[in-house]
């Protein structure tokens, strides 16, 4: 317990050291939002910034900082490190960063932003990368819950049936004005989440588990999944996710103030960490007393039978309920808000705009449709959910990557800046360039299919890192020698 007290610890000190460095380095001031500048009734709007912070905390807090770090307990206090060194300073800079920038530039969809510091071709790709990956993300953030609900309920209250119910939900949220269904119920269902992290929190001490520490050794109980690269890959929203990168301008549109941008972006993403990092520790305990197989199916636990197991058996019936509806409740939000956001984002490319709902139903439709012939592939193979699930996993980790150097671009280029400064996400996205590229060559969804060996990952990844920070380097001294020629 020492080491995941000590990172918990630093998270909530991270926060306030880190987070503050990093506000300083973008200088918010009190130049008009895009809240008040471009209000539409559908989208900007403004809200109170308690909300907004809860409304990003569970956009962001999908299945990832907890099915993810159940995945990811495997890695033992690896995973702990990864949580914390992620979450400050990769995730919240990331996050906060790519907010700020949509804040300031009257509430840009990411593609864009994305296009005013890499290119206009960069700008064009990722918005199609970006769409295909908010797809991803509604039709993998719809099965988890369903199954969840499913246990629940009545049997006749199947799977099947929640999956209608909840992309019925999907519609709704993805339609109306972003202060009908998100802003009136999206703070009830973050308390519900934030309950249950609290109450395992509380458990975890109560129990006082045997967890793995720093000194015993990191060490991965599966060959087939050493730490680097999987690791990152399966701790991905609990560290750093390219998802919430296209969440940030959804809430830049209603903040009325670039002050309280470090506690809705920064302080959402450290309470996703702390969150990551409960699931992390409750799963070490869980797997530590049950082992991997469930002895009455022989098949291997899933994130899901984890996460009810330990609701229940740790918090009671009734705090049971609360913890799963609040682990229910988000995948669902961050399933409707990608479906939003992809609709902004297509907005935004074919420049129509969104006060009329026949011109969001226009958008709607195919997102709607493409979305749901996913589902319908993923409930009729067997595997389907699988191959959906690694390939969002692996894309959302690159969309990160591609975000951080838009960002590393833009500290660089922006006048008054110390030249030190954009090592705040260089670093980081050096090191997500290196992750995703070895990822992709050794997974079997990529060329591991080929006989690219997972122990060949640290030497490609090697590769690709000296790869890249040499392209750096190159860029930067053509950018230096434009300033010089100004």
């Amino acid at each position: 317990m020492i080491t995941f007290t000590l990172c918990l610890l630093l998270l909530v000190a991270g926060y306030f050291t880190y987070g503050r460095f990093v506000e300083r380095i973008f200088g918010p001031d009190d130049r008009p939002t895009p809240a008040t500048t471009k209000a539409d009734g559908v989208d900007y709007i403004p809200l109170p910034t308690w909300k907004i912070f809860m409304i990003q905390f569970l956009n962001i807090a999908g299945l990832g900082p907890i099915f993810g770090a159940i995945m990811g307990a495997q890695f033992g206090t690896a995973s702990y490190l990864w949580i914390v060194l992620g979450t400050l300073f990769a995730g919240a800079v990331h996050d906060f960063l790519s907010g700020c920038l949509s804040l300031r530039n009257e509430g840009e969809s990411l593609p864009q932003l994305i296009g005013r510091y890499l290119g206009s071709t960069m700008q064009k790709a990722v918005g199609i990368f970006t769409v295909v990956l908010m797809v991803l993300v509604a039709a993998v953030f719809v099965s988890g819950p369903a199954e969840l609900l499913a246990g629940m309920t009545p049997s006749w209250l199947n799977a099947y049936i929640w999956i209608a119910i909840i992309f019925v939900y999907y519609v709704l949220a993805t339609m109306l004005p972003v202060d009908k269904i998100i802003g009136r119920f999206y703070p009830l269902f973050a308390i519900a989440l934030i309950f249950m992290a609290v109450g395992i929190l509380v458990m975890l001490y109560v129990k006082h588990p045997a967890l793995p520490e720093l000194w015993t050794g990191f060490g991965t109980k599966y060959e087939q999944n050493p730490i680097f690269p999987m690791m990152f890959i399966s701790i991905a929203c609990g560290a750093i996710s390219g998802f919430h990168a296209t969440q940030s301008p959804l809430m830049a549109r209603c903040m009325t103030s670039e002050r309280h941008a470090r506690p809705i972006f920064y302080g959402a993403m450290v309470t996703e960490g702390i969150v990551a990092l409960i699931w992390a520790a409750a799963a070490t305990c869980f797997f530590g007393e049950h082992g991997i197989v469930d002895e009455a199916t022989g098949k291997n636990f899933s994130g899901a039978m984890v996460a009810t197991a330990i609701s229940r058996s740790w918090l009671g019936p009734v705090g049971g309920v609360l913890a799963i509806l609040g682990i229910v409740a988000a995948p669902i939000t961050s399933g409707d808000t990608a479906l939003r956001s992809a609709r902004l984002i297509l907005a935004d490319f074919f420049h129509i705009a969104q006060r009329s709902i026949s011109k969001r139903l226009l958008l709607c439709i195919p997102l709607f449709l493409v979305t749901m012939g996913l589902l319908i592939f993923s409930l009729s193979d067997a595997q389907g959910f699988k191959i959906i699930w690694r390939y969002f996993a692996w894309a959302n980790q690159t969309l990160a990557t591609i975000t951080l150097w838009a960002l590393t671009a833009w500290l660089v280029k922006r006048k008054g800046g110390s030249s030190w400064t954009p090592w705040i996400t260089l670093i980081p996205a050096l090191f997500m360039t290196a992750v995703c590229t070895s990822y992709i060559c050794v997974a079997p969804e990529g060329f591991g299919q080929l006989g690219v060996s997972l122990s060949a990952a640290p030497q490609v990844a090697l590769v690709v890192l000296l790869v890249a920070l040499f392209l750096y380097v190159r860029w930067l001294n053509k950018q230096k020698q434009l300033r010089r020629d100004e």
